[in-house]
């Protein structure tokens, strides 16, 4: 509340209303995942919200996974519910992408050609949260995920697996999250709550070991964790306070394609069908809890490329008020998300506020300034840096910028020891 990203009221219990800076850092986010699905060769979908829930009843989540969604009807056929001219038809708001995405792979008859197809979908669910699991931003009912399919021979699975681990390692080490461990989280024997035959999870569960061997990474195995259809690889961060969050998630299925499930086939080079598997991936598992675990992880200090107000323009006096406006607008003009300080205060406050919200730069500017076209720049981590030329300072910051440099972080095993992986997205 005190940065002014976003809030919450108890007309919309676990889902969030956000401000401007917020939503500015959740676009950049957004932003910064599809220029890494442009170089994976992902293709962007977009799915409906509401849907039959004979869909769910198909994908399994309807007997598996029912006390977490929403079921829906027309408000008309909730409060009549004796109306027979009215549509009784139970709707549900989805909880996964996944089955929207199996559809439009089902669109047609697909080639071996076409494979790998992933297709990519920043997709707003909603799941029902009890209102005492309800945490805040880390834990909501409606969330954005940057959510992925990869549709795959079972040759090319290990590759593609491959590839997202690798995907998902690069985005949180772009970030400075580096305190994190992968679990494989497998299918629990003794437990009925997953769909698919033993033969088809051990077959699963053996190619995340080995995919996860040939990268070197010492995984562990936990029984129970895996989604109801297929085992899965979480990466789980651990926060500043030393609680353990699951974000990024790569899940091997071979359930929904399945006769018993969506029947997905392809014609292959023999000219006969087959069954493509089907990777599951999400770098930042929900946009909404990776936002939360960020505010933590750099105190609000967010580095250059990610902040909501990247710099601020501090005139002098009302003398250099025009010349600060003209910088201004030219920052803006060269893509920066920047402010002007226009209050009637003395330099040394407009500094210190600039300090107290944590603004990556501030730009002062005084007579001798607009007298030698330059930019006197502070740092937020540095002080102060002397007076630059204007296109220095562009030049610095659109580098730091470009290169998403991450300099200053919070993330730690300092303080209590709180297990919140199963907290996942």
């Amino acid at each position: 509340r005190e940065m002014d990203l976003f809030h919450f009221q108890e007309e919309g219990p676990g889902v969030v209303f956000w401000h401007p800076k917020g939503w500015s850092m959740f676009q950049t986010l957004v932003a910064y995942m599809r220029r890494r699905l442009a170089e994976h060769g992902y293709d962007e979908v977009n799915a409906p919200q509401l849907l039959d829930k004979s869909l769910w009843e198909t994908s399994g989540h309807w007997g598996w996974y029912q006390e977490n969604m929403f079921a829906v009807k027309s408000a008309h056929a909730f409060t009549h519910p004796d109306d027979k001219e009215a549509d009784q038809r139970i709707f549900a708001l989805k909880p996964m992408n996944c089955p929207c995405h199996v559809e439009i792979f089902n669109q047609g008859l697909r080639s071996y050609r076409e494979l790998p197809l992933r297709m990519a979908e920043m997709g707003s669910c909603h799941r029902f949260e009890p209102s005492g699991a309800l945490h805040g931003i880390l834990r909501v009912r409606n969330f954005t995920q940057d959510d992925a399919h990869i549709f795959c021979t079972e040759e090319q699975a290990p590759d593609e697996f491959r590839s997202c681990i690798d995907m998902t390692k690069f985005v949180l080490g772009c970030l400075g999250l580096d305190n994190y461990r992968v679990r494989l989280g497998f299918r629990d024997p003794t437990s009925d709550k997953y769909v698919g035959s033993p033969e088809l999870w051990d077959r699963a569960q053996r190619a995340l070991v080995e995919v996860c061997e040939s990268l070197g990474i010492e995984a562990t195995q936990e029984e129970g964790e895996a989604a109801f259809y297929g085992p899965k690889a979480d990466f789980v961060v651990t926060d500043c306070l030393g609680r353990e969050w699951q974000l990024g998630t790569v899940q091997l299925d071979y359930n929904l394609p399945s006769a018993e499930r969506f029947d997905l086939q392809y014609i292959g080079a023999d000219n006969t069908a087959h069954r493509p598997v089907m990777i599951h991936r999400a770098p930042l598992g929900s946009m909404e809890r990776f936002m939360g675990v960020l505010i933590e992880h750099f105190a609000g200090a967010f580095p250059l490329w990610l902040a909501p107000e990247q710099i601020r323009i501090l005139p002098v006096s009302e003398k250099t008020v025009d010349y600060a406006r003209g910088l201004e607008q030219r920052l803006r003009e060269q893509g920066f998300r920047v402010s002007g300080d226009w209050r009637a205060e003395k330099l040394g406050a407009k500094i210190r506020d600039a300090q107290l919200e944590l603004i990556p730069y501030m730009a002062v500017v005084g007579p001798r300034d607009e007298e030698n076209g330059t930019i006197s720049l502070r740092d937020r981590v540095d002080g102060d840096l002397g007076a630059l030329p204007v296109d220095q300072v562009i030049a610095r910051l659109t580098d730091e910028v470009r290169t998403r440099r991450v300099r200053q972080t919070f993330s730690g095993g300092k303080g209590i020891n709180e297990r919140s992986a199963s907290h996942e997205y």
